[in-house]
């Protein structure tokens, strides 16, 4: 792999993600000046002080005007009100990509703002992040050893896409490719899924009568599993309604298998759950023998 070179780095929406990546590709000495972009500027001066970005402009049009790379990460309902600001303003040899957690979203809202996918645009996603969130809780080892899947388009100039890949793999990250709607749909099974059963658990105890004994007494393993509730809450909000479709689809899927589990719980069905267990554990033990 040949070294990415980034002159100018503009990174719009300075958090854990966006902040991350440019703690690492500044530690890997593949980035000139980082240009932080978003709407707290008090946030923006902290990134300052950390020395995560060089400069910043609250003005979207000002601070792309002269990167060679431009990273959208914001929430996924702000993704279209960035993409429009960005128009009109970006340098002739600017690619655009975004870490946004559903491509299919991120993709429509590019093609309704520019009227077609613009061929510098390489859609991808991080699959690295914590339940902390703000430019504080960025980390240049974030992406070491994560994956990171792009979606190409049929659009995509093959130049750009490689120089989105250098990029993350300057981050330590695995790079993968997948088509948009097979992105959503396994991340809708295997991300956001769990999240929505992490805060739909917390939140049923928690509105129970004796929910204060119930968490003075939750062990490692509640703590292990609820983790990812202590997430932004507008940000998988967002998500949620992004990816509504492949969302509902697990959802339902993950609901008719609970509904047979609480059946054999009922009935004592002592077969039916000694062999989803042992059916779990087995998968489960896979998956982490690959990590």
């Amino acid at each position: 792999m040949s070294a990415v070179s980034i002159q100018q780095l503009c990174i719009i929406g300075v958090g854990l993600i966006g902040g991350s990546l440019a703690r690492a590709l500044r530690q890997a000495g593949v980035v000139g000046e980082i240009v932080g972009c978003g709407r707290d500027e008090a946030h923006l001066q902290r990134a300052c002080e950390l020395k995560v970005i060089d400069r910043y402009s609250l003005d979207i049009a000002e601070a792309v005007r002269q990167a060679d790379m431009v990273v959208v990460a914001v929430p996924m309902e702000a993704m279209a009100t960035v993409f429009q600001a960005l128009k009109g303003n970006l340098s002739a040899n600017a690619v655009i990509t975004d870490v946004g957690s559903v491509k299919g979203s991120a993709v429509k809202a590019v093609e309704r703002v520019f009227g077609a996918i613009p061929v510098n645009y390489v859609p991808g996603h991080p699959i690295a992040g914590t339940e902390k969130n703000g430019v504080e809780a960025s980390f240049a080892e974030l992406y070491q050893g994560r994956r990171v899947i792009l979606t190409p388009t049929q659009t995509t100039d093959m130049a750009a896409l490689e120089r989105v890949r250098q990029m993350w793999q300057a981050c330590g990250a695995e790079v993968l490719e997948m088509p948009v709607q097979h992105h959503d749909e396994v991340l809708a099974a295997t991300s956001h899924l769990p999240h929505m059963l992490a805060y739909a658990l917390v939140d049923t105890l928690a509105r129970m009568d004796d929910s204060q004994e119930i968490f003075t007494y939750a062990a490692g393993g509640f703590r292990d599993f609820t983790r990812i509730a202590s997430s932004n809450p507008q940000m998988w909000h967002d998500i949620c309604l992004a990816n509504q479709a492949a969302l509902l689809d697990v959802m339902r899927r993950f609901s008719d298998d609970l509904q047979l589990l609480i059946e054999a719980v009922e009935a004592g069905d002592s077969e039916f759950l000694r062999d989803t267990f042992t059916r779990a554990k087995q998968a489960r033990d896979a998956f982490t023998a690959q990590e």
